[in-house]
């Protein structure tokens, strides 16, 4: 059996989603709440469904062969800083004592919100001393790096560590299974209603002279290609690290915004709205990934260019009757 937190999730539903498929016993743990996401999980068969506080417990009756610890706070704009802590810290550590302790595999989800501002870069090296250098700029990457850094620290003093540990920083994600975002939905899933309505998209203005006005750029990579580079490392134990999880290509949102139209058959209509002051000084106008340790980890697919995904996530989904996978 296969433990996924955060199954109920956006990446934690799409890989959960395609193991099942696959035949493999999938339990999730997850938070529901009133809204949505569990329709996310609604055409699964299931092995077990687990409450977050109740994982502990849960993992002591229950033999596992990995964990793939999705779950987290992912909202960039939370400001709780104590449950962020609670949630993407001490629950990432709780596991990976756990999972060094029974010798369960752990794969875990961290971000590139962990590099700031890209002033030190986006190489995902993983020793102390490079990790030391990066500024995350709010309480959610902070988060992911400190457990970052906890892992490098474990397994630099040749502490106790899973028989496979992996850590993801995902970059810009988008596909299927993530409308319960809300403003946290990837720029496809918020222009999408508006392009297939005639109406005019909006992205955000420039005020950075080094960018033209929807200029800004991101590693934006398709959900389908996540899952299938944790299937590989599921696949192959060996592989071990910290890794960047994204295309390892920037694009425009420029781009991205007409490829939703593109898909649509529909003449492109942009206009621009000044970036909201309360975000502006912290604003990334670039990001990309550098993928050469995950290729020389062994991972040799190609990455489904922008037109392909947005296009795919646009007809077979955003389109449909029914969104979900």
């Amino acid at each position: 059996m296969i433990l996924v937190t955060g199954g109920a999730g956006f990446i934690g539903s799409n890989l959960a989603s395609a193991l099942a498929e696959a035949g493999q016993d999938v339990a999730i743990c997850d938070h529901f709440g009133d809204q949505q996401k569990w329709r996310n999980v609604a055409k699964m068969d299931l092995a077990d469904i687990v409450a977050p506080l109740a994982v502990d417990a849960w993992l002591t009756r229950h033999k596992v062969e990995a964990i793939v610890h999705m779950g987290a706070i992912s909202s960039t704009t939370e400001r709780n800083v104590d449950l962020i802590v609670r949630e993407n810290y001490q629950l990432s550590r709780m596991l990976w004592t756990y999972a060094a302790r029974e010798g369960v595999r752990y794969i875990y989800a961290s971000s590139a919100a962990t590099y700031g501002d890209g002033a030190a870069g986006f190489d995902d090296d993983a020793s102390r001393e490079a990790l030391a250098k990066l500024r995350p700029l709010n309480p959610y990457g902070w988060s992911k790096h400190i457990f970052d850094r906890f892992v490098a620290r474990e397994v630099a003093r040749g502490g106790p560590t899973p028989p496979q540990w992996v850590g993801l920083k995902f970059f810009n994600v988008y596909g299927p299974n993530e409308y319960h975002k809300g403003s946290m939905k990837s720029v496809v899933a918020q222009v999408f209603p508006h392009a297939a309505a005639g109406e005019a998209v909006t992205l955000f203005r420039s005020h950075n002279p080094k960018f033209p006005d929807g200029g800004q750029m991101r590693d934006f990579i398709y959900v389908r290609d996540c899952v299938d580079v944790v299937t590989w490392l599921l696949k192959t134990p060996g592989a071990n690290g910290l890794f960047n999880l994204g295309t390892g290509k920037a694009r425009t949102f420029l781009d991205l915004a007409n490829a939703v139209f593109a898909a649509l058959n529909r003449k492109p209509n942009i206009a621009y709205v000044d970036t909201p002051a309360e975000i502006r000084d912290k604003y990334q106008y670039f990001t990309e990934a550098k993928m050469e340790r995950l290729r020389g980890a062994g991972y040799s697919s190609s990455f489904i260019s922008l037109e392909d995904g947005v296009g795919d996530y646009v007809q077979r989904y955003l389109s449909a009757t029914d969104p979900y996978r």
